[in-house]
């Protein structure tokens, strides 16, 4: 019996091996992720923020990208279509189109969690949130990923924004790190 279980368990293990998970595990309340390589972890510049990454501009020269993360609790945030709809309203097409009409929007389930996944592109000019963090000026040829999970004890919100080459060399990991999210 104990010979049976070990020719079959040798070989899970051996693939549990070959395939350990990626990236520094970062805590995030009720939630955890894993850091893709390249990322870089920052202090939040605001209170609001959860956690706040850079990544840097592919070739090392220019603007990088940044993802920060809110969380506000339990049936806080607004829902999903009223963040899509703000952050749409982010950015300025150049023909004048909504943002909304050319965005992409997906969803998909991770660790049993709805996931909305939202990909929009433009002039991005933000709003100001509040006297402290002045409205930044527009920022042409801008990109944002953004992800909703909605965990059990409360929407996550991940924004990533930068110049569209930057955000578009990190798309990738984008997805992965919205893949590696994990309710504790």
């Amino acid at each position: 019996m104990h010979r049976a279980f070990s020719l079959i368990l040798l070989p899970l293990l051996a693939i549990a091996c070959d395939n350990p998970p990626k990236g520094e595990l970062q805590e995030l309340g009720s939630i955890s992720v894993r850091l893709p390589e390249g990322w870089k972890v920052e202090t939040p510049s605001s209170g609001m923020r959860k956690a706040q990454y850079s990544l840097p501009s592919p070739s090392g020269k220019g603007e990088g990208a940044t993802l920060v993360v809110f969380f506000f609790g339990r049936s806080q945030g607004g829902s999903v279509g009223e963040n899509l709809e703000r952050w749409y309203g982010q950015f300025k097409q150049p023909n004048g189109r909504r943002s909304s009409d050319v965005a992409s929007v997906t969803e998909k389930s991770v660790s049993g969690m709805r996931v909305t996944v939202a990909d929009v592109s433009g002039t991005y000019a933000p709003s100001a949130m509040g006297p402290m963090m002045p409205r930044a000026g527009p920022k042409p040829d801008y990109r944002m990923l953004a992800a909703i999970v909605e965990s059990q004890e409360g929407p996550y919100f991940f924004k990533l924004t930068g110049p569209i080459g930057t955000v578009t060399h990190w798309q990738a990991s984008f997805d992965e790190f919205i893949g590696s999210v994990s309710q504790k």
